[in-house]
């Protein structure tokens, strides 16, 4: 049976807390301008709006566009085209909880992606989207 040291009962509840503070920093909170930058500096190309905007809007190779749930301006709620369900606004300065946590951020950019190009964006266009979305404001 292998043996493990000992932890002094002191020395414990510091150890706790510190696991729980890089828990907390790895799986931390990040704002748009955050992710944004984050895109950019992996497509090596500034963000465009307008080219955002337009990619949001139209309709690739599959038969939906971002837009057919999420609005052709999201600012408010819209409906998944295929189940109904409700979505709240895409555009960060009206929901506050998007575009807030980068591993959240990653699944839906992949899973609807898939559903409008039938691939995965690239960092370039996410940023253009993102870019586009900033600038919608109340």
């Amino acid at each position: 049976m292998p043996r493990f040291p000992k932890i002094k009962r002191h020395l414990l509840r510091p150890l706790l807390l510190g696991a729980a503070l890089l828990g907390t920093n790895l799986a931390r909170a990040a704002t748009p301008a955050e992710l944004l930058d984050g895109y950019v500096a992996a497509a090596q190309a500034p963000a465009d709006a307008r080219r955002g905007q337009a990619f949001f809007t139209q309709r690739h190779v599959a038969e939906w566009s971002c837009a057919s749930c999420h609005q052709a301006v999201p600012t408010r709620a819209g409906l998944h085209a295929g189940t109904g369900k409700e979505i709240g606004a895409l555009a960060p300065a009206f929901n506050p909880r998007r575009f807030s946590e980068p591993a959240k951020v990653e699944k839906w950019f992949r899973r609807n992606c898939k559903d409008v190009l039938n691939r995965e964006c690239s960092a370039g266009e996410k940023a253009d989207v993102l870019a586009w979305l900033m600038t919608l404001k109340p």
